[in-house]
């Protein structure tokens, strides 16, 4: 069996039974022998309280205390405050014989008391005994490593999890409750139920269980210790593991159990993949519903399948994610990536879409969004059914946004570009969504913001329906031509200029901070666009129309930045 060996843990006992100390006696304490020693430490002071970590054997000749037994008390009760595990006194120079309220002090605090009636090499002791413990670490290392491979071997089964829970409770000698995220069925290894699962539950229910990020947390109840390990990855917890001890948790316990939630994520990570494998190739008609290839409701009922009509009733909004490309070092037109946020287009295609498919599905489902999926290039589409209507959606998707673009600037690269069309419902409508989503895209490098929603885009939003561009060229020739020639011939930044001013209401201070340059500096701007536009053109018609046709020249000329 796969599992550490408490007893194999160095106690005062085993080292009493080494050669170093078969000369030595014990005078007191008999009831801490079993305590674990973690290292020895030479103490010949009398203040040392802070150079202690608890878990020390404590060698001395009494230099610190002699024969005072006001100083022997202070220092016995910085040991007993610290947690050692036990004090050897050498006799000899400092100390000849050893007082009866001193070992009965120690008794009284069962701290084991070890005597040695003759002079020791405490460096003899100090290497025997660290290199016990050196070997017990190593061998709790490899047994560690050997469980974890058991782990990893026992998920490529299909009854993997449960094979991984049995161990985990062999390993530890802990209860074992596995709690799937999703009101799956919990599992108890040993098994438990009725009253006693109940309680299980019980206990468990409404208590606040951590994210990933935070990692286990501990609970004392029934006279247990409880250790809760959420299981999960992408930002998303899919269940949790609890261990139940009826005695302390030690280090071992804690590499095991993260360990064995490791395991499981990856199977559970695994088994998520093959579903969105399936969910990639089901999807893939929504391409064509995006596009009109798709419009006859009895087709797309026959597409979706039973969920249609609860789908059709939903209101959506099409996201539309962009990612960027990322040149690749191996060399050729292939891009590549080892996150699957940026991957090479090409062979890859599948496999980034699937990836990218399955850490977007996540981060929508955890704010109850039901989200439709596909692909285009570097750009993800996607159709977020809103399934909590009474909760605004907008605000919802902006954290979803936040957590992709957080995911991404974890990965070291670019935040995703996202465009959002507005609310509708109905499959025959995501075809306007969609356009909107696209329309808002466009102008992200114009706006130079990252998310943009497409009723927010105020008068670009009729601007995006004149077919007619020789008309809007037109019109920002006859309402910007002088700025814009202005601009071209000597360099000048008029027309940006103009556009601050006019964006916040005339207000010169603000104008100049936005501009970063001084009021003499905007002052002398603003007279030459008197000049060359008209003393009026701070009146309200001719101002309105300034501003239409400056977002009309962004529009025509998304390259040109005036923000």
């Amino acid at each position: 069996m796969l599992a550490l060996n408490e007893d194999e843990q160095l106690t005062v006992q085993d080292i009493m039974d080494r050669p170093a100390f078969r000369h030595a006696y014990l005078a007191a304490g008999a009831q801490g022998l079993r305590r674990q020693v973690r290292w020895v430490h030479i103490i010949e002071v009398i203040q040392f309280e802070e150079l202690l970590q608890g878990g020390e054997m404590i060698l001395t000749t009494g230099a610190a205390f002699k024969t005072d037994s006001g100083l022997f008390t202070a220092y016995i009760d910085q040991l007993v405050k610290r947690g050692v595990a036990c004090l050897c006194i050498e006799m000899g120079h400092y100390i000849t014989s050893v007082p009866e309220a001193w070992i009965d002090l120690a008794e009284s605090h069962g701290l084991p008391l070890i005597i040695f009636p003759q002079a020791v090499r405490f460096i003899d002791i100090t290497q025997d005994v660290h290199a016990q413990i050196i070997n017990q670490h190593h061998h709790a290392l490899q047994q560690l490593e050997r469980i974890s491979r058991e782990f990893h071997r026992m998920t490529l089964t299909s009854q993997g999890v449960g094979q991984v829970l049995q161990l985990l409770q062999n390993s530890t000698g802990a209860q074992v409750v596995y709690l799937p995220s999703d009101n799956g069925q919990p599992h108890f290894v040993p098994h438990a139920a009725g009253p006693k699962a109940a309680r299980w539950l019980e206990l468990l229910e409404g208590r606040p269980l951590d994210s990933l990020q935070a990692g286990p947390s501990l609970l004392e109840a029934d006279g247990q210790t409880v250790i809760i390990q959420p299981v999960g990855a992408m930002g998303k917890t899919w269940a949790h593991l609890v261990l139940a001890f009826r005695r302390k948790p030690r280090q071992q316990d804690y590499l095991i159990l993260d360990s064995a939630s490791l395991s499981i994520a990856q199977d559970l990570l695994r088994r998520r993949y093959i579903e969105e494998r399936k969910l990639y190739s089901q999807t893939l008609w929504v391409d064509d519903l995006l596009h009109l290839r798709l419009r006859d409701e009895e087709q797309i009922k026959a597409l979706v399948g039973t969920d249609f009509k609860r789908f059709n009733e939903l209101t959506y909004r099409v996201c539309l994610i962009e990612f960027e490309h990322e040149r690749g070092n191996g060399g050729g037109n292939r891009e590549s990536s080892e996150t699957g946020f940026a991957s090479g287009f090409g062979e890859g295609d599948e496999s980034f879409g699937i990836h990218l498919s399955l850490t977007v599905r996540s981060v929508f489902e955890q704010h109850a969004f039901l989200p439709l999926i596909t692909l285009q290039n570097n750009r993800l589409v996607v159709i977020a059914f809103d399934q909590s209507p009474s909760k605004p959606a907008k605000e919802r998707l902006r954290r979803v946004f936040g957590s992709l673009r957080e995911l991404k600037s974890g990965e070291g690269g670019k935040p995703p570009v996202i465009g959002v069309g507005q609310p509708n419902r109905g499959f025959r409508q995501a075809y306007a969504s969609y356009q909107e989503a696209i329309h808002a895209i466009s102008l992200s490098s114009t706006l130079r913001e990252s998310c943009l929603f497409f009723e927010e885009l105020g008068v670009f939003r009729l601007l995006f329906h004149i077919a007619d561009k020789q008309m809007l060229e037109s019109f920002v020739r006859s309402c910007l031509g002088p700025l814009i020639d202005h601009d071209r011939a000597r360099g000048s930044e008029l027309l940006r200029t103009l556009k601050v001013y006019l964006d916040h209401d005339g207000s010169k201070q603000i104008a100049a901070q936005r501009l970063f340059i001084v009021r003499q500096s905007l002052y002398y701007r603003l007279d030459q666009i008197e000049e060359l536009l008209g003393a009026d053109y701070m009146e309200p018609e001719k101002r309105l129309s300034l501003q239409v046709a400056i977002r009309a020249y962004q529009l025509l000329n998304p390259d040109q930045k005036l923000v």
